[in-house]
């Protein structure tokens, strides 16, 4: 199914086509019922001229022909006007080729007076309808459309004494005017602000709620400031979005609720796994220490104090290294930004183990990908540590014959600063905890390098990783190349 604006769209579509074509059938009706009303009048026209033609025989019934004076169009006239007495909106006459009207009128005209003058504006038409009907010896017609009327004249040839006499009737049909045509008006003018105001009616349902699904959208995904629960989201005044939001927010706070209860759960087994960490780091050098003192007491001539006060000695610096990492990795140091030549820095970070790697007969490489005018900004020292942390891990988890490459490279405004090495890898178990505190795949280490790592990582807005090889182990220390 499509999304709810697409389906508005095309119900708003179906309403526009379906009024569209209710007008297009208004329409056809109209234009069945004018020419129904045409096709009525020109046979109401015809059937008035054949009566003209009958009283006109009446009337030369016996009369051999006389001079055409005024008396005889007098009485022309009244021919007319008794035989188009009864047909209502028609006018016409009689008509003579080279004389032109011997008579006119017009019944049932509904002016304020009787209509006695021919029209002159169609007096042309007259004639030439006339015309044709002396020519052919046959009724003629002419229909002449307007802008609001159609005007239908008809003639008929009458015979009789007086020669090129022709009958002739005329009426107007208003198509513009009339019930049908108000009705017409009247559909469209219902059809027109019905399709408008569902027009307005779905721009306005699709306005809102797109508005509405767009603030709760760019609330949803509003995360400044590290804030990670969902935001108390506003009502929106529609009451099924107003649903939505308050599920939304009833979730965001149970889900607030548990990440609360979560983080305190973790946070308390952080540090039991911290303490439990940290006292068997410290159990070991004061074990020792208190074995090395029994030692040298349980001899009387003391030819083992300088040797035990030696070990005491080393196992006091270890606790010194231990205690001094611990409070680097929980102690955050703002760090200090500079522009940093990337080449130049990680062949420093890299000279400085050569002559361990040779020592161990592996090979240490550095290198740098995607030179860029705009050098990168971060804090040396820091990451001059971090980084002394994984290629210190690196060398001493990787096989004589071995290799270890540094690598730093630009990848979408960030920085990746990339150790890799052909060691034994890291295991399975360990793979979830690496960065954990006191976790660690060496009996002699720490298991404080990596949480070092992450730190500083963290402290220049990044992020620590392991990257799954195939061979050996590889780790990415990824930040802004340029913070804000």
């Amino acid at each position: 199914m499509g999304s709810l604006r697409i389906r508005l769209l095309a119900l708003w579509i179906m309403l526009v086509v379906s009024g569209i074509a209710t007008g297009y059938l208004l329409f056809e009706s109209f234009q069945q019922t004018a020419n129904a009303r045409l096709a009525r009048s020109e046979e109401l026209v015809a059937r008035a001229c054949r009566d003209l033609a009958d009283r006109y025989q009446f009337f030369v019934a016996g009369w051999s022909g006389g001079p055409i004076d005024d008396r005889l169009k007098s009485e022309l006239t009244a021919v007319t006007r008794t035989a188009l007495a009864g047909a209502a909106g028609i006018e016409g006459g009689i008509w003579q080729a080279n004389v032109g009207s011997l008579g006119y009128a017009f019944p049932t005209y509904e002016g304020t007076g009787p209509k006695t003058d021919l029209p002159s504006a169609e007096q042309n038409t007259i004639g030439q309808v006339n015309a044709e009907a002396l020519r052919s010896g046959h009724p003629a017609s002419i229909r002449q459309a307007g802008r609001s009327q159609v005007l239908i004249v008809h003639a008929c040839p009458l015979r009789g004494p007086l020669q090129g006499v022709t009958g002739w009737t005329m009426t107007r049909v208003f198509t513009a005017q009339g019930p049908a045509y108000n009705q017409l008006l009247a559909g469209l003018v219902v059809l027109a602000l019905t399709i408008f105001g569902s027009a307005v009616w779905l721009a306005r349902l699709l306005y809102t709620w797109s508005r509405n699904i767009a603030l709760i959208e760019r609330a949803l995904d509003d995360r400044r400031d590290g804030v990670v629960d969902l935001p108390k989201l506003a009502r929106t005044g529609t009451p099924e979005l107003d649903r939505l939001v308050d599920a939304l927010n009833a979730t965001g706070e149970r889900l607030s609720l548990e990440r609360r209860r979560a983080a305190s759960a973790e946070r308390l087994a952080a540090l039991g796994r911290l303490s439990a960490g940290l006292a068997h780091e410290i159990r070991n050098p004061i074990a020792a220490m208190r074995l090395k003192a029994e030692n040298a007491l349980a001899v009387a001539d003391g030819s083992r104090s300088n040797a035990a006060l030696g070990t005491i000695l080393q196992q006091v610096d270890r606790l010194d290294i231990l205690l001094r990492d611990l409070l680097d990795m929980t102690q955050a140091h703002e760090p200090k930004l500079a522009e940093v030549d990337l080449a130049s820095f990680i062949d420093n970070a890299v000279d400085a183990h050569r002559e361990l790697a040779a020592a161990k007969d592996l090979i240490l490489t550095a290198g740098t990908e995607g030179a860029c005018s705009e050098l990168p900004r971060f804090d040396p020292f820091q990451m001059q540590r971090a980084l002394d942390n994984l290629i210190l891990n690196a060398i001493q988890n990787c096989p004589p014959g071995g290799s270890v490459a540094v690598e730093a490279r630009r990848r979408d405004g960030r920085l990746i600063l990339r150790v890799a090495d052909t060691g034994t890898g890291i295991s399975n178990e360990l793979r979830e905890r690496l960065f954990e505190p006191f976790v660690t795949g060496r009996a002699d280490g720490t298991g404080l390098g990596l949480a070092i790592v992450r730190e500083i990582a963290r402290n220049h807005d990044g992020e620590a990783r392991h990257v799954a090889t195939p061979r050996g182990a590889t780790f990415e220390i990824e930040v802004p190349w340029r913070p804000c």
